[in-house]
């Protein structure tokens, strides 16, 4: 792993993102058990770091991020970045009250907000799209770990609600 080929545009965003999202995480009223906070930080990570490692390297190859194809420090702290969108998926299902109705809209509404994310980082250098990749074929993967974040969090508010059998 190297720091950086250049430090520019693309590692400033990532270090000015991980101070305001990690910022909100703390300044924000708590409505999240540690426990549960801490999870969804990890499986932020975890899911980033899983489509990174498939699509992203590997055979697929289909985008670089920052500066080249090269492992950077700002790739790893990148993740750290992806890791808060778990985190405030489940914040905000919380304080805006999901429930089967709504579940849906609320998927798509983080699908558009990993969209512009996403463009956002195109703009700001962290994400090369390559060998034919574009950024209508992201909206699967925001459908699959949004929907599979939702689900695996309203499966464990579930198992913590019912009474352990003694």
């Amino acid at each position: 792993m190297i720091l950086w080929e250049h430090f520019d545009k693309n590692e400033i965003y990532i270090l000015v993102m991980l101070v305001i999202t990690y910022g909100a995480i703390l300044l924000l009223p708590k409505r999240l058990p540690r426990n549960i906070a801490l999870l969804f930080l990890v499986w932020g990570f975890a899911s980033s770091t899983l489509f990174d490692f498939t699509i992203g390297g590997g055979l697929l190859d289909y985008y670089k991020v920052n500066d080249s194809n090269h492992y950077e420090l700002t790739d790893l702290l990148s993740y750290f970045l992806f890791a808060t969108f778990g985190y405030f998926f489940v914040y905000f299902y919380e304080m805006l009250h999901i429930n089967k109705r709504r579940f849906i809209f609320y998927i798509i509404g983080w699908m558009i907000i990993g969209l512009v994310m996403e463009r956002i980082s195109g703009w700001m250098g962290v994400t090369y799209y390559q060998h034919g990749y574009k950024l209508p074929y992201s909206v699967a993967v925001f459908l699959v770990v949004q929907t599979t974040t939702g689900l695996f969090y309203q499966f464990i508010k579930n198992r913590e609600a019912k009474p352990i059998p003694t």
